[in-house]
């Protein structure tokens, strides 16, 4: 129930003095802006796909990817996971792979390779030069 024994120590502490309290009930919606920079492992020339390959995918990355997807849609940001099956937190069910598929990015694992059918999609050329002028130097 708790995400942590801190958190559990602490209902623990409130039950005893019988304070009441609402645990994790309420959301606050924030809005976060900080300018940064994205620097995508592999940029595949033939295409536009970025490739990006992972060992272990943090929270900041997957926050980082989703910001970029959300601004950048015309980006074709694509993972190569050591182990797509890796669970994102110890305790969790999602996976590297769910949280690609949860979120429309296309994954494959390192084992496995990169899939032909990335390698020989093709995009059109108007599509690959937007991409390429949004890739700084």
């Amino acid at each position: 129930m708790f995400r942590s024994k801190a958190e559990e120590d602490i209902c623990n502490i409130l039950k005893e003095k019988n304070i009441p309290y609402q645990y994790e009930n309420s959301k606050v919606h924030y809005e976060w802006y900080e300018k940064k920079k994205y620097i995508p492992d592999f940029f595949l020339l033939d295409n536009g796909i970025i490739l990006e390959v992972k060992g272990r995918f943090k929270i900041e990355d997957r926050k980082k990817h989703l910001f970029i997807k959300e601004q950048k849609p015309w980006l074709d940001i694509r993972f190569i996971f050591t182990n797509p099956k890796a669970k994102l937190y110890k305790r969790g069910k999602m996976t590297n792979g769910s949280w690609c598929d949860k979120y429309g990015f296309k994954y494959c694992s390192i084992r496995e390779g990169i899939p032909e059918d990335w390698i020989d999609e093709r995009k059109r050329s108007t599509t690959i030069h937007k991409i390429f002028n949004e890739l700084t130097y």
